[in-house]
This record gives structure tokens, C-alpha cells and sequence, in this order.
């Protein structure tokens, strides 16, 4: 009978991972079943009535304006306003009233590709007047969770239409910074904030810049302009040139190399280039589609280079997946050596233009304003070739291709015009906004990695262990938490697993400098550690628990002890909630953040218990049952340890140590578990495991450990036999 104890737990551990098995494969399944859903089980729904549309952004297509949305935007009665679609780029809405033209509406998804936190759009109806004054904006799709609760739908449509008269001729956007005229950002809502406000600005400046409103220093080019053009058309006026250069040629040009080139009069390298910012070259090359989401997203001054070829020289290799650098391609202009890097490029499968020959790799990139570049001045392209010489040296060849665009696509501008400065990335202002806040919050991860280093020196010291933890909890709590707002959700794994499958930018999870970096510091933390280091560290939530529950022991508050059997099965609940909040996020991701509301965070570290009482009474609860039950909620509750209790099994290291007699002569740690993560055999179950260290702390100290308590004994006795 002795051995059945010891075979419920082992099954107990076999079932455990078996589970953990399953819910990935059920998430897998989740997200497949999603993706073959009829297309209208996956509509987007209308906005709810008296609000700003909250809606499921599955389709592309910028919302269309009618004749009363025109009308709120300028501020008028709907009676005689009109909204036709214009056959200009950028791509618009031109508005028209009893007095002719009222203004240009536009969207920012359509533009400027706004996008939020879960990779969908983030769409905003903007109207211009013909002063270049923004009249109003209205947010009609979003999909961002901090918007869905917590904050108002009033709160958003004053601070979208904060932006009314907004002057488009200054100087600057300025993204997160409190810029006279700009309505300043909300409290709780940076990320999305920014995000709209970046998104506002840059369609404003786009349609203003395209359809003449404001100037520009210097010869501008047209962007608004189109006729209809052959491939033939295009080659013949100067708007794509074209390079070539023979095997035969390159053979020459490379001299004696390790393997040579088998001369022929095949193409070593055959590129056309182009700017593709006027629509007469860059509509007609891609259609409309393909050149939209080419320059939509493109800043006021910015360019897009073409660049299509064929031969057996790639223009774009391969090394700059790793390096992030085009290194074969290099854009001179004057002094100006310009080479593209990855994020400005995009890959174009094939070509519109009627009589367009077939390329091996078509490439567009964009050449940032910052770069000091002049569309309208002449440049040239480089492309490079290299091969290995027999001394294991390098030859090179250059093909260059000079272009200049032709006249008729330059505008020179009027006099007295005033300047526009471009606009730096919406993540940079973000993270000169808080220094400070990411200093400290790189110092907190920091001291964490080293204490995980230095274990052993850590743990041999029981008061310095209590001490530390303690007080790093406390700060966990109070200054990352409440303060720098660094409390990580399950809304943000999920926004990331949406992000993978509409649309993943780094611009986008770049916004909030706190939670990047804890995110970067967890990700790595899982493969050293697993999911303790950030659990039983720098989870706020997890700190006050864990705190309240220390003040309750001292207080005397007898602690429930739920036996291991009855812990495993309910620790299936947190697993469960994550799955589904995951499945339901592909089909009613609105609905998935309110099943996200089962976590606490939001309302007892974001918000400060600043909620209504619903939510304060249930953050509470989860408190109250902390006391009795140490770390309640982690341990059955939540839906973000275990999305970080999945990926526990890959870590590559295991620095908690046992000895060979846990769980048989002493069960001491089992029973001080913060988290009952021990079983009866005393091996540590590192799905459930927060790193406390205090198993550890338990080995090390002969006043606790039994079998060191044991060892000291004999030693003792072996002493006193041999002193006889």
C-alpha cells in the first residue's frame, strides 16, 4: 500500500502535462476553426446606437462617409451636403454644400494605416477645410482594448474631437507631447492615444500636402495628378529608367574570381528604377490597390523608390533579414549615400501596367524624409554584385542608374512658402516622454536577473531573502505598479496573437515603453527561468496579494490548507479561461476583453480601485480569499499565468535544487509553498512555480530543513562519540 500514495502523483503529474498538451492543441484548433468560419459569422458589427462605433475590424475597406457624417464633421445641418468619392490621390472624399466646397474627408486607416495594439484599424473619419484647418474627426472603428472598458465612449469622442481647428500649416506633429492646439492625451490610454493622434495628423498633412492646401520648401511633386500610362508610356518619358549588364560583362568587370562566371550575353543584372510617388507612374505601374498600401502610410515628405529586375544578381539579397540592411542597393543624391532598411521596404508580387515584362523581384522602398533626400532633385541607384577571389578577398562591381523624375511631375513652389518638418516615429516621442520611468524599470529587471544569478548567496541568507522580497514587492507594487502603470495583462497576449495574424508591427507594441520592456524581459525570463520571473516578482497584482497575505499571517489569520488533489484540478480554471478568452478574441474580441475582466489588474493597479462597484467588489474578493489562501487567484484564477505557464516547459535552465530525500523524509517545502507548486514526491512543478526562492531558502537553513536538522545531529553526536 505504500506505493499508491506515490502513483496518484505521478498520475497527477502525467495528467498535468497531458492538459497542458491539450489546451495548446485546443487554441491551435481555436484559431483554425476561426479562420474557416463563413464569412459572415465573422462580420463586423454594427456600432451600438449613441456611441462611437466599437466595431470588429475583419475588413480593410476605409468607411465611407455619408451626407450626415459630412455634415457633423464641418459642423452644419445635413440639408444640401453632398460626399463624392475623388479619382485624386491621396485617396479622399470631397464634401460639398448649398455654398460649394466645404472640405476633403478622409481616412486614417485608408492613409496613414493606423493600427492598434491588436493589429486591426484603427479608422478615423478626418475632414479638412480648404484652409487647411482640420473641421472634425469621428472615430469609427476601432478594435483597442483599453478603450473597450475603463474609459468612456464620451471621453474618446471629445478627445477625437479635441482636434477642430486644428491648424495643418505648423511646423511639427507632435504625437504625445501637449502641443498648443492639440487636446492632450488621456489618462490611462497612452498607447491608443498616441496612436489616434498620429493617426489624425499624418492623414490631415497627407491630404493637405496631396491636394495643395499647405506648401512646402523647395520644388514639390505632384501627387494628386493622373493619366492613365503603358509600361511603353512610362519608359519612354523618363518615369522608370532602365540598366542593364551582361554575364559576359560582370565576368569582365569581376577579373579572376574562385568560381567564374560561364560567359554568355545573359542578364547578370537588368533593373528598372522609378519614384512612384506622382499616381501617373506609381498607380499605373501597381493599380490602385497595390499603390495605396505602398504610400499610404508614407510621412509628409517621404519618397517611394521602384526597383524591379531580372538576371542572376539579386538587387536585395538576403543578408538583410539578419543585418536589417539592404546592403547591395544604395540611393546617392549630392553628398547623401542612403541605403534602405528593412521596415521601409515592401515586396510587390506582380505589376498593372499594361505591356509590363515579368521581374524576378519587385521592391519598394521608402526613402525617409529625415534622410535629407529631394524627390524632385536628380539621384542615382547602385546596385552591387560580389564574388569570392581565389585568395578568399572580395570583388565587387557596381551597375548605377541615374534618374532624375520628369518635369512634368515637378511643382515649384510659390514664394513665401512656408516650411514642413517631417515627423519623427510615433514610438521615439513616446519613450523621451518617460526617462526616467524606463531607467527604473530596467533597473527593476535587472535586479531580478542578477538575485536569479547570484541564488545561491541569495537563498544561504534567510533575513536578506525575507527582506529583499519584501521590499522589492513592495516597490513591485507601488512604483511599478501604481505608479509607472507596469502591470501586465492577459488583453496584451492576446492583442499579440492577433497581431501575428492581421498584421504584426514593432511600431505598434513600441508605444508603451514600460510594458515592452517587461514583456522583452518575461520572454527572455521564460527560457532561463520560466514563468516565476514575472509572476513572483514583477506582477503588481501578485504583490499585493502576497503582502496582504504576509499581514494577515502576522495578524494570526489561520491559512486554509487545500490538499494537492483538490488543487490540481482547480488549477484547470485559469487554464481554461485563458483558451477561451483566446478563442473568443478571433471570433468577438470585444467580447474576449470583457471575459478578460475576470483579471483585476485594471481595476486594483491601473485604475486605483477607481471603478464602478462591481468591479471593485470583485477585486476585493479575490483580496479577501488572498488572506486565507496565499496568492489565491495566481494560483487558480489567472488567465495570464497560464498563457506563461504554457511555454514554462521550454526554459533551458532548472536552478531550483532538491535533494534525493524531499518528498520521502521531509515535506516541509510542500506545505510553504507560496503557491502549492510541490508534490508529494517533492518535485517542482514548473507550470505552477513563481520562483519565490523559498524552497530554497528552506534547504539551505538547518533551523527548518529536517534533513539538514538530521545531518547536524549526527555531525553532533559523531563529535561528542569522538571527544569521549
Amino acid at each position: 500500500m505504500a506505493g499508491w500514495p506515490q502513483l496518484g502523483v505521478r498520475s497527477s503529474a502525467v495528467r498535468c502535462q497531458r492538459l497542458t498538451a491539450c489546451i495548446v492543441l485546443a487554441s491551435f484548433c481555436a484559431f483554425a476553426a476561426t479562420a474557416f468560419l463563413p464569412a459572415d459569422a465573422t462580420a463586423e458589427r454594427a456600432p451600438r446606437s449613441g456611441a462611437v462605433g466599437s466595431i470588429h475590424a475583419t475588413a480593410i475597406d476605409p468607411t465611407a462617409p455619408d451626407a450626415a457624417m459630412a455634415a457633423r464633421l464641418f459642423s452644419m445641418a445635413e440639408a444640401g451636403v453632398r460626399v463624392e468619392r475623388s479619382p485624386m490621390t491621396p485617396p479622399a472624399w470631397i464634401a460639398t454644400g448649398p455654398a460649394g466646397l466645404l472640405g476633403y474627408v478622409a481616412s486614417t486607416w485608408e492613409i496613414a494605416g493606423s493600427v492598434g495594439y491588436s493589429g486591426r484599424p484603427i479608422d478615423i473619419l478626418i475632414a479638412i477645410t480648404p484652409e487647411a484647418k482640420i473641421a472634425g474627426a469621428l472615430l469609427v472603428r476601432h478594435n483597442e482594448p483599453i478603450l473597450t472598458l475603463g474609459i468612456s465612449s464620451e471621453d474618446i469622442e471629445r478627445y477625437v474631437q479635441g482636434f477642430a481647428g486644428y491648424d495643418l500649416t505648423t511646423t511639427r506633429i507632435e504625437t504625445f507631447k501637449d502641443a498648443a492646439g492639440l487636446p492632450p492625451i488621456i489618462a490611462g490610454a497612452t498607447v491608443s492615444t498616441g496612436v489616434i493622434r498620429d493617426g489624425i495628423l499624418r492623414t490631415a498633412r497627407t491630404i493637405a500636402s496631396g491636394r495643395r492646401l499647405v506648401a512646402t520648401t523647395g520644388a514639390d511633386i505632384d501627387r494628386v495628378g493622373f493619366v492613365p500610362r503603358s509600361w511603353a508610356d512610362l519608359a519612354a518619358d523618363g518615369s522608370i529608367v532602365h540598366a542593364t549588364m551582361s554575364i559576359a560583362e560582370a565576368a569582365d568587370r569581376f577579373g579572376p574570381i574562385a568560381h567564374p562566371l560561364e560567359r554568355s550575353a545573359g542578364a547578370f543584372l537588368d533593373v528598372w528604377i522609378g519614384l512612384v510617388d506622382p499616381p501617373t507612374i506609381g498607380r499605373n505601374l501597381f493599380g490602385q490597390q497595390s499603390y495605396t498600401r505602398a504610400i499610404g502610410a508614407l510621412a509628409p515628405g517621404d519618397a517611394s523608390l521602384f526597383v524591379a529586375s531580372n538576371g542572376i544578381n539579386s538587387h536585395r539579397g538576403t543578408s538583410y533579414r539578419q543585418t536589417g540592411v539592404f546592403d547591395r542597393i544604395e540611393i546617392i543624391q549630392g553628398a547623401r549615400t542612403i541605403k534602405p532598411e528593412a521596415g521601409d521596404f515592401l515586396r510587390i508580387d506582380k505589376l498593372h501596367a499594361a505591356g509590363a515584362p515579368f521581374f524576378r523581384e519587385i521592391s519598394v522602398f521608402r526613402i525617409a524624409a529625415d534622410t535629407g533626400f529631394r524627390a524632385a532633385e536628380p539621384f542615382r541607384v547602385e546596385i552591387a554584385g560580389w564574388r569570392e577571389k581565389a585568395d578568399g578577398s572580395q570583388s565587387t562591381i557596381r551597375l548605377p542608374i541615374s534618374y532624375k523624375l520628369p518635369e512634368g511631375y515637378v511643382i515649384e513652389p510659390p514664394p513665401n512658402a512656408r516650411g514642413d518638418a517631417g515627423a519623427e516615429p510615433l514610438w521615439v516621442s513616446a519613450w523621451e516622454r518617460k526617462p526616467l520611468t524606463i531607467a527604473f524599470v530596467v533597473l527593476m529587471t535587472a535586479w531580478v536577473a542578477a538575485a536569479f544569478f547570484a541564488q545561491e548567496f541569495f537563498v544561504a541568507r534567510p533575513k536578506l531573502w525575507y527582506w529583499g522580497r519584501m521590499g522589492f514587492l513592495a516597490v513591485s507594487l507601488v512604483l511599478l505598479g501604481w505608479v509607472a502603470k507596469g502591470q501586465l495583462s492577459v488583453v496584451q497576449v492576446v492583442a499579440f496573437l492577433q497581431a501575428l495574424t492581421h498584421g504584426f508591427r514593432w511600431e505598434t507594441f513600441l508605444l508603451e515603453p514600460v510594458v515592452f520592456i517587461l514583456w522583452s524581459f518575461v520572454a527572455l525570463g521564460l527560457l532561463f527561468w520560466g514563468r516565476g520571473v514575472y509572476c513572483g516578482w514583477l506582477c503588481p497584482f501578485g504583490a499585493l496579494q502576497e503582502l496582504m497575505n504576509e499581514g494577515a499571517r502576522k495578524l494570526g489569520v489561520k491559512q486554509v490548507e487545500v490538499p494537492f488533489a483538490v488543487q490540481e484540478r482547480l488549477w484547470a480554471l485559469k487554464y481554461t479561461l485563458f483558451v477561451v478568452i483566446v478563442a473568443l478574441s478571433f471570433y468577438a474580441m470585444e467580447d474576449a476583453i470583457i471575459l478578460a475582466e475576470v483579471e483585476p489588474f485594471k481595476t486594483a493597479i491601473s485604475m486605483h480601485f477607481m471603478r464602478p462597484w462591481p468591479f471593485v467588489v470583485f477585486a476585493l474578493a479575490l483580496l479577501a480569499a488572498g488572506l486565507f489562501i496565499e496568492r489565491f487567484y495566481c494560483r487558480y484564477l489567472c488567465p495570464l499565468g497560464a498563457a506563461l505557464a504554457i511555454p514554462a516547459k521550454l526554459k533551458l535552465f532548472d536552478w531550483l535544487h532538491r535533494r534525493p530525500q524531499c518528498g520521502r523524509e521531509c515535506r516541509f517545502c510542500e506545505t510553504q509553498c507560496t503557491v502549492g507548486a510541490i508534490d508529494g514526491l517533492g518535485r517542482i512543478n514548473p507550470n505552477e512555480c513563481i520562483l519565490c526562492l523559498r524552497c530554497q531558502v528552506i534547504m539551505n537553513d538547518e533551523a527548518q530543513c529536517v534533513i539538514l536538522k538530521r545531518r547536524g545531529d549526527r555531525r553532533g553526536a559523531a563529535s561528542a562519540q569522538a571527544a569521549e
